[in-house]
C-alpha cells in the first residue's frame, strides 16, 4: 500500500514539475511575442532613392555565375578529399 502511495506522490511531483515548465515556456513565448509587436513604435523611414536610370543595381552588379561555379568546385574538391581519405582509411 505504501508503494502505491509513494508512486502516486512521485507522479504528482512529476506532473507539477511538467506544468511549471510548460507554464514558464508559454509565458516566455507570450512575453516575447507581445513585446516584439509594440503598437506605439514609429514606422520605418521611406526608402531612399530607388532604381531609376542614374543609380546602379543594388550590390554593385556583382556577377553571380562565377561565384556559384567556384562554390560548386570547392564543394566537389572537399567532398573528393573526404571520400579519398575515408576510402584510404578503410583499406588500411
Amino acid at each position: 500500500m505504501k508503494s502505491i502511495i509513494s508512486k502516486i506522490n512521485n507522479m504528482k511531483s512529476k506532473m507539477i514539475r511538467l506544468l511549471l515548465i510548460c507554464g514558464f515556456i508559454f509565458t516566455t513565448a507570450v512575453f516575447y511575442t507581445s513585446s516584439a509587436q509594440d503598437p506605439s513604435a514609429d514606422p520605418p523611414p521611406p526608402p531612399s532613392g530607388g532604381l531609376n536610370g542614374n543609380q546602379g543595381v543594388p550590390g554593385g552588379g556583382a556577377p553571380i555565375g562565377e561565384g556559384i561555379l567556384l562554390l560548386t568546385a570547392l564543394g566537389a574538391a572537399y567532398g573528393g578529399k573526404k571520400w579519398y581519405f575515408t576510402k584510404k582509411q578503410l583499406e588500411a
